[in-house]
């Protein structure tokens, strides 16, 4: 049973529209649970109409507690199943009209009573990562809510990559997400070349200051490695965004 999302901006109680806060705070507030989120995705939902804040008389944005716990309901129901906007549009409407949504649970041999369910093909609710690692063509093409020609564009230039053995593991689908965002603004494939270069220039900082530890044989040491590659990554990434807003002067609003 997925947990019911209060409503929009327009049905907040008097407490919460007392609590009206920016975006900035939005995405800091949402940024525990979901460190890769941002603001260009946050204005993304607002366009697809899947939250409204409520603006100021000069115009920025003001969102609610309940806009908030929206905002998060919607990406667990991307994180989590990798659901498309349009099936999350859908539901979010049914749990207004007050229905209750059921996704079926995998059985003990990975399958579930219905064989297209988002559980079956990226596992099951509330894990991290999906407990089946890898995607094939079709449900990337899904997730991304893109077709195989784009697929193929994003693979030709080095954006999106099967993984050893075939498929395509949590990450791509990230990516492919990301890409097709900012292809909604009108940035090609080409344009974000520049980004993929740069992006592994910093991988190759991290694995340097890495790989000793990997190399180790302390267990304890090898595992302490894992976590100082994902803190590293996490604040590779927060460093990459602030520079770029840095260098845009990009205000929080």
């Amino acid at each position: 049973m997925l947990r019911t999302p209060t409503g929009g901006a327009g049905n907040g109680t008097a407490a919460s529209a007392r609590r009206l806060v920016s975006i900035g705070t939005v995405l800091t507030m949402l940024r525990e649970e979901f460190p890769e989120v941002t603001i260009s995705k946050i204005r993304f939902l607002e366009a697809e109409g899947l939250v409204e804040p409520r603006r100021t008389p000069s115009g920025y944005r003001k969102f609610s507690t309940d806009d908030v716990e929206r905002l998060a309901h919607i990406l667990r129901l991307q994180r989590d199943h990798y659901l498309p906007l349009k099936v999350i549009r859908e539901q979010l409407d049914a749990l207004v009209r007050g229905e209750q949504i059921r996704i079926p649970a995998p059985t003990a041999h990975g399958e579930s009573v219905d064989p297209m369910s988002p559980v079956v093909i990226y596992g099951e609710v509330g894990r991290e990562r999906p407990t089946v690692a890898r995607v094939g063509r079709a449900e990337l093409i899904a997730a991304a809510e893109v077709d195989e020609v784009q697929l193929v564009e994003w693979e030709s230039y080095g954006l999106i990559a099967e993984a050893p053995g075939g498929g395509f593991d949590a990450e791509a689908v990230t990516v492919a997400r990301l890409v097709a965002d900012l292809g909604r603004f009108g940035l090609e494939p080409r344009h974000l070349r520049a980004m993929k270069a740069a992006a592994d220039r910093e991988a190759g900082l991290v694995e340097q200051v890495v790989s000793p530890l990997r190399r180790h044989r302390n267990p304890q040491t090898r595992a302490h490695a894992e976590a100082t590659l994902k803190e590293l990554a996490g604040l590779s990434v927060r460093l990459h965004e602030a520079l770029v807003q840095t260098a845009l002067g990009v205000r929080l609003h």
